[in-house]
């Protein structure tokens, strides 16, 4: 590992720059810039509203669902889906939840989204007491230990377990092990945890993103419009190279606008333009 890192490093003067599409590595990006240990340029594609809007909401709304429908052959409907994060990767798991006719709850940290999520028509409350009356529990928060022990401890018999937003962190995978008594595969990416009281917590994907590790992913029709601002992104940072600090930079809001004017076009969707005096009205060049 080391000698990658410092062959890595020896690389750097060689990086003109590069661009990131997940939120977890566009925070992470920021702290380096913060600290001023960003080596070279980084566009934060991921901030793109042809992104975040389409791929987190609707792209990780209907795979992370289509995972754990598939992984697990069970009905959402009826259930309690207790969602974790109401970022837009969270929105979009909790929209295709109630889709599906089930309960929903949302967990947050945030008071401004626990605001839009009560406005959205869910209830909203603490994971230790969300986790006495879910059925399935998704986490999308990009931060650790969201569920732990302790919330593992009050669980419902049967509670299935899945995490959408980062790393095998946010459900502690390491507090399961900890205190189960007895551990099997039951399917090919379900794992059961027997608690000592004879509770059953079903953890997916070895708590690893549900929809990758335990599915296929992004549909094409929702990860094309990433790919896309991903080329536009590097093409950016190639056309100016040598003008650009070692800072984060979202794309231009033309290039939005462009990935999606063709997306429509290839949709044969057809869209209103403003002509010269609604323009002048509205002081747009």
């Amino acid at each position: 590992m080391l000698s990658r890192v410092s062959g890595a490093r020896t690389l750097t003067p060689e990086i003109w720059g590069g661009a990131e599409q997940t939120t977890t590595g566009v925070n992470r990006l920021r702290a380096l810039e913060r600290e001023g240990r960003l080596p070279f340029p980084m566009v934060a594609v991921n901030d793109a509203r042809c992104k975040f809007l389409f791929d987190n909401r609707y792209g990780t709304g209907q795979s992370a669902l289509s995972s754990i429908m598939n992984n697990t052959n069970l009905t959402v409907c009826g259930k309690t889906v207790v969602v974790a994060g109401y970022g837009w990767c969270g929105r979009g798991i909790a929209e295709r939840a109630r889709g599906l006719a089930a309960n929903v709850i949302v967990c947050e940290v945030d008071p401004v989204k626990a605001v839009e999520a009560v406005f959205d028509g869910y209830r909203v409350m603490p994971m230790d007491e969300a986790a006495r009356e879910g059925d399935v529990f998704i986490t999308a928060t990009g931060c650790r230990d969201v569920i732990t022990r302790r919330h593992f401890a009050v669980m419902r018999d049967g509670a299935v377990l899945a995490n959408a937003g980062h790393f095998d962190v946010e459900v502690s995978v390491k507090d399961l092990w900890e205190i189960a008594s007895e551990h099997r595969r039951v399917r090919g990416t379900v794992d059961q945890f027997t608690m000592a009281d004879g509770r059953r917590l079903f953890l997916l994907g070895e708590g690893r993103l549900v929809n990758l590790a335990a599915g296929d992913g992004h549909p094409t029709e929702i990860i094309d419009l990433t790919m896309a601002l991903q080329v536009l992104a590097v093409l950016h940072v190639k056309k100016n190279r040598g003008q650009l600090s070692n800072r984060v930079y979202n794309l231009p809001d033309g290039v939005d606008r462009m990935v999606a004017s063709y997306k429509l076009a290839s949709l044969g969707v057809k869209y209103d333009q403003l002509n010269r005096q609604q323009l002048e009205y509205l002081h747009v060049e």
